[in-house]
């Protein structure tokens, strides 16, 4: 590989808004079908991949001499790039403190290390002053869904927002899973828990309060009785990087507000 890469295939979003905050975009030459921060990258940069498919062959073509991943999911696709002769990276973070060391890390990889480091630092300083705002008030019991039919709980950089907004996550536990699959919750477990409010964001799919508000039992649940279910657009909360702990945070913030 050569170093630093000049020609960089991002497979996921949060890796391509990170070079673009980093000033680096101009070696991204390949992204995801769900980049969209910046907007400008929707008209810049040619789609090569959705999240667990991907053209090969248009990745190839594009001559790469890096190519960045995120996840278990991916982990076929990372096989064919390799087999290919592809040089990968591939990301695994899954929670606060694994989106700010691949912020650091991206950054070491093209040569940027001072300004990855600076881009960190700004989003931990923020964390910390949100926390601390925080602190000492009463917290609001928050029910995360991820995902609909099943539901799936938040994962764990959800959960540690939720935390650091000022709420109180309804199923930490579970939050440490990783697979989505184990994740899933019943819907008399939350009826049981009985949250405040009710974030949603659906992974690319609007989100229907009012299929919530109408599912057996709920009527009763505080969240539903007080119109408190609030959907977050999944780029601003499910992609683990700068979205989540900028704009992601935001959107907490404000729905725990009301």
């Amino acid at each position: 590989m050569a170093y630093p890469p000049s020609r960089i295939v991002c497979l996921t979003e949060e890796t391509v808004e990170t070079l673009y905050l980093l000033g680096e975009q101009d070696r991204i030459v390949g992204v995801s079908g769900y980049a969209v921060r910046p907007p400008r990258v929707r008209r810049e940069k040619p789609r090569v991949s959705a999240f667990i498919s991907a053209d090969v062959a248009k990745i190839l073509a594009l001559e790469p001499d890096l190519v960045l991943t995120f996840s278990d999911l991916q982990a076929g696709i990372v096989a064919d790039l390799i087999k290919a002769g592809l040089q990968v990276h591939a990301f695994n973070q899954r929670d606060i403190a694994g989106i700010l060391a691949m912020i650091r890390t991206l950054g070491a990889l093209v040569g940027a290390q001072e300004r990855a480091e600076a881009l960190a630092g700004s989003y931990e300083l923020r964390l910390q002053e949100v926390a601390k705002a925080a602190r000492g008030k009463p917290r609001l019991r928050v029910y995360f869904e991820e995902w609909d039919e099943p539901m799936i709980s938040g994962i764990r950089w959800v959960a540690e927002l939720i935390e650091i907004a000022g709420g109180e996550d309804i199923f930490p536990e579970l939050s440490t899973q990783k697979a989505a699959k184990d994740r899933i919750v019943a819907a008399d477990a939350v009826r049981e828990a009985n949250p405040d409010l009710i974030l949603a964001s659906w992974c690319g799919k609007k989100v229907v309060p009012g299929k919530i508000a109408a599912r057996p039992g709920w009527a009763e649940i505080t969240a539903v009785r007080n119109n408190r279910i609030v959907e977050i657009k999944s780029p601003l909360i499910l992609q683990p990087g700068p979205a989540a702990l900028t704009d992601g945070l935001d959107a907490i913030l404000a729905a725990l507000r009301g």
